[in-house]
């Protein structure tokens, strides 16, 4: 049966009877279908403005793929994103005055470190100048070279970032455009032409160093395509807004978001049900009218049905094609997934990574001036043909034979998320796909990848092979399984040019709104994509809110 959830974890309490018909208990303006950060915010966003809502989720906590489980005696390991950036430039938080339901962040300063192959390192401040000056160690030119990136590239993403903050409508798109971020009018072709080009491009012609080029790579490469491919040369130069926004954790673990957010909920007269797993949206005469559980209990939403799961699963499994105007389930069917992502290992340890090239006594760590190489990605790639050589592998079907890794340690800036003396060691890596080419399973070779990734993060820090006690693998299969990310693709979908903006997920879906009346999307699968972004959440509850009358586009509650 599905929980009604209360209390600190949201992990369930009392329970409702089973009813075939909807009864006053059942009934609600808007129902939210999964607990993820994009369905909590548009729930909070809704249930602010005075509306009852409920949130249905499968699992038997809220968070989605923002959460935190404890594992192996009290290690306090996130299940899915790890950094929040993005968040910090929307009004999210902000406004649904998140850290008064204990959210607190800890700030990630340097936000990224990166060990050369010749033993030294560069490291990425949320001060500029100081980034500046660990790139001039490297390449004095490369530093006042990354001056000028920041500085042009940081221009262009105040209008880039605003154009999140509102459904991808063709006039949204144009004012952002003719706002004046893209610099004087002699200077728009040559800007047109950066912004089409791939971030490959952009960075090879912009720095001459490879420690410099390497790490910029691998940071952009986070968000999924190559570094050859067109129209992604904003994937590096959206970086500069951490330069303002800063990159934070939450103190406790990702997941601690995701509570705050289902405290504000509740708050609010908010109701979450856990252990919810939905059958399908009920749909009448071409209108979203509720949900149907699995257990067979009906509720109803007399104003909107808003769907936090994949975009695929909701259009095809959970609303059906039979539902679907002509055409439409075959543009969701060709969306483009991808074959997988990457892979991540979540590690117990005895010990932080000691790195060779910037080796610390392990008595003298403090939490509260932590090692600079421990406190944000730790960026092990070694150069752009490394990086391009471990996308040749994902193409040819195989998971890299050397693979990129990307290494988070949060307990060294938060001691609570292990034991005492005790340590999390977060091994993230692409490219590694979904379907194998191979004939091999992943289910049969998870582990061995697994040994890989310690094999690369050892080559930088020795002493990580020893430290290591115990570790969970979230393989591309793992990934699908548990978060209902299908592939194993973090995003949803690629985050290719012809899958953005107006065109994410297909135009007539871009705007949130459904040709299903009542149905609205949120999630990774809209616009502006994936990450611990909360935008999409956001822009869904302003269009719902909207269509119900209940706000204007503009203003405040």
């Amino acid at each position: 049966m599905a929980r009604c959830s209360s209390g600190r974890d949201f992990r369930g309490g009392s329970s409702f009877p089973l009813n075939q018909f909807a009864v006053p208990e059942h009934q609600f303006d808007c129902i939210v279908v999964g607990a993820g950060h994009n369905g909590l915010t548009t729930a909070c966003y809704l249930a602010k403005a005075g509306l009852k809502v409920a949130v249905f989720e499968r699992r038997d906590m809220v968070g989605g793929a923002v959460a935190t489980e404890e594992m192996f005696g009290g290690y306090q390991m996130d299940v899915g994103g790890s950094a929040h950036i993005m968040i910090h430039l929307t009004p999210v938080i902000r406004e649904l005055e998140l850290e008064r339901f204990g959210l607190e962040y800890i700030e990630m300063d340097p936000f990224a470190w990166h060990p050369t192959s010749d033993g030294r390192w560069l490291a990425y401040y949320r001060d500029v100048e100081r980034t500046i000056e660990s790139i001039a160690k490297i390449s004095e030119r490369d530093a006042e070279s990354y001056r000028e990136f920041i500085d042009f590239w940081g221009a262009i993403n105040e209008g880039v970032f605003e154009s999140f903050l509102k459904p991808p409508t063709p006039g949204n798109l144009l004012r952002t455009m003719m706002s004046g971020k893209f610099g004087k009018k002699k200077d728009v072709a040559s800007t047109l032409r950066k912004i089409f080009s791939s971030y490959g491009q952009i960075v090879n012609e912009t720095f001459e160093s490879e420690p410099v080029r390497a790490s910029l790579l691998w940071l952009a490469a986070q968000s999924g395509p190559p570094p050859s491919e067109p129209a992604t040369a904003d994937f590096v130069g959206w970086h500069s807004m951490i330069h303002k926004s800063g990159a934070k954790r939450p103190r406790g673990g990702s997941g601690m978001l995701t509570q705050a957010m289902a405290r504000r909920f509740e708050s609010d007269g908010g109701t979450i049900f856990t252990g919810a797993a939905i059958r399908r949206i009920t749909v009448k005469n071409n209108r979203a009218t509720g949900v149907e559980l699995e257990n067979g209990e009906l509720y109803t939403a007399s104003g909107a049905v808003v769907s936090n799961a994949h975009v695929v699963t909701t259009m095809l499994s959970l609303v059906g094609s039979e539902n679907l105007p002509g055409g439409l389930a075959k543009r969701v069917r060709d969306l483009r997934i991808g074959n997988g992502f990457g892979m991540i290992i979540r590690c117990a340890s005895d010990e932080l990574p000691n790195y060779t090239a910037m080796p610390h006594d392990p008595a003298a760590l403090d939490p509260d001036n932590p090692h600079p190489s421990h406190t944000g990605l730790q960026l092990l790639c070694p150069s752009a043909q490394y990086l391009d050589h471990a996308y040749a592998d994902y193409l040819r079907g195989i998971p890299s034979r050397d693979p990129a890794c990307l290494l988070m340690t949060f307990s060294a800036i938060d001691p609570g998320l292990a034991p005492a003396g005790k340590h999390t060691v977060y091994i993230w890596s692409q490219y590694h796909p979904y379907e194998l080419a191979n004939g091999e399973r992943w289910d049969d070779i998870r582990e061995r990848e697994a040994e890989k990734l310690i094999d690369v993060a050892s080559r930088y820090a020795p002493n990580l092979r020893n430290a290591i006690t115990d570790y969970y693998i979230q393989s591309p299969l793992d990934i699908e399984r548990k978060h209902g990310m299908l592939r194993g693709n973090v995003m949803h979908l690629e985050m290719s040019f012809d899958q953005m903006f107006i065109f994410r997920p297909t135009p007539e879906l871009s705007a949130y709104s459904t040709p299903i009346e009542h149905l609205y999307l949120t999630g990774a699968g809209t616009h502006p994509g994936g990450g611990i972004f909360a935008a999409s959440g956001y822009n869904t509850a302003h269009v719902v809110l909207k269509k119900m009358g209940k706000r204007k586009w503009f203003g405040a509650f």
